[in-house]
């Protein structure tokens, strides 16, 4: 018998999920079964597995300690070739954890953490030997003794929203089950404003809101705009206000915060193409000569896009001290920089 008291960290979990990760390798047909006949129980009852645990519970199993070590172990032990096969230099840039790597932490409690993502870091993983921030945030929290290496089985940190690799800025993650989903109702609701910076081709002045469709090709990882719904297009919103206006050589930059209305895969970046400004440094929406310029002038080899702030609205089973929460990452030096190169200054 194996005797598993419930953490804070667990709280608030489904039963049958908690078991799930504790067992990864036991089919869901054996849990239900061993929940049935009572060979695993919650706090001395059978249950059926849709229980909410709480801190304290105690889950009880009663099955050998052989059967126990041999459901722990992971039942995938390989891919399919073709998936297993990647690119060398992508798996050269993913797979190497950097031992060096420190978080740039903007808020942290005991049920959320919210980083600064630096530009060239995954959000999650693409590929199963991908290292991402996730990898970085479960690290960062073992070793802060937040998760206790025996129970990391049951608990992994999880992000709310993700970033592409060449964009900066704010990711928020749970440290706890119930701060997962505090975060996810927030961002599934759309009960929080999320604020980027980018710096634009061309002059802009006056603010707009503008809508559209995004159609994903998932063959090419790039999107297209168009202005009425088609097959398997989404609505997309996105306002902009322009800050300042720059200059380099003969050609005028502008500033922008952009409210992201809606939250779609590249959804600023191919809606302000779309309309005649691209993001500086985009290589796959962005115009190539403006490109060439920056990396030449700056070495910049990725977008300016960032994730500058995000602004909590008050939502229901939402605790107290989130409600009107305003968290802000600060630019990156490189940001800094091309802005100040262009005649502007970082905003305040």
């Amino acid at each position: 018998m194996q005797l598993i008291t419930v953490n804070v960290r667990d709280e608030g979990q489904r039963f049958d999920k908690f078991l799930a990760k504790y067992l990864p390798a036991a089919p869901k047909s054996f849990i239900y079964k061993m929940l049935r006949k009572k060979n695993i129980v919650l706090n001395g009852k059978k249950a059926e597995g849709m229980e909410r645990l709480s801190s304290g519970d105690e889950i009880k199993l009663f099955l050998a300690d052989e059967t126990i070590d041999k459901f722990k172990t992971s039942a995938k032990t390989e891919e399919t070739s073709e998936k297993a096969r990647v690119n060398s230099k992508t798996v050269a840039k993913n797979t190497v954890r950097n031992n060096n790597f420190k978080l740039d932490v903007v808020y942290e409690d005991e049920d959320i953490l919210v980083i600064n993502k630096p530009v060239g870091v995954l959000s999650q993983k693409a590929d199963r030997d991908d290292v991402s921030l996730v990898e970085y945030i479960q690290d960062y929290l073992k070793q802060s003794g937040v998760i206790e290496k025996e129970r990391a089985d049951t608990f992994s940190a999880g992000i709310c929203n993700r970033l592409d690799r060449n964009t900066s800025g704010l990711i928020v993650a749970g440290k706890s089950v119930k701060g997962l989903q505090w975060m996810n109702q927030l961002f599934r609701q759309r009960t929080l404003g999320k604020y980027y910076l980018c710096i634009v081709k061309g002059e802009i002045n006056k603010s707009a809101r503008i809508d559209g469709y995004l159609v994903k090709h998932h063959n090419h990882n790039n999107v297209t705009i168009t202005d009425k719904e088609v097959p398997d297009s989404s609505r997309i919103i996105t306002e902009y206000e322009p800050l300042q206006t720059g200059k380099l050589g003969d050609n005028r930059y502008t500033l922008l915060k952009v409210h992201l209305v809606t939250g779609k895969s590249h959804q600023i970046r191919a809606h302000l193409k779309s309309i005649g400004h691209p993001i500086v440094g985009d290589a796959k929406y962005g115009h190539k000569d403006v490109y060439q310029i920056f990396r030449k002038e700056f070495g910049l080899r990725h977008q300016m896009l960032h994730a500058w702030r995000l602004c909590l609205e008050k939502s229901d089973g939402l605790p107290e001290k989130y409600n009107g929460m305003v968290l802000e990452a600060p630019l990156p030096k490189l940001f800094s920089d091309i802005l100040k190169g262009l005649g502007m200054h970082t905003p305040s």
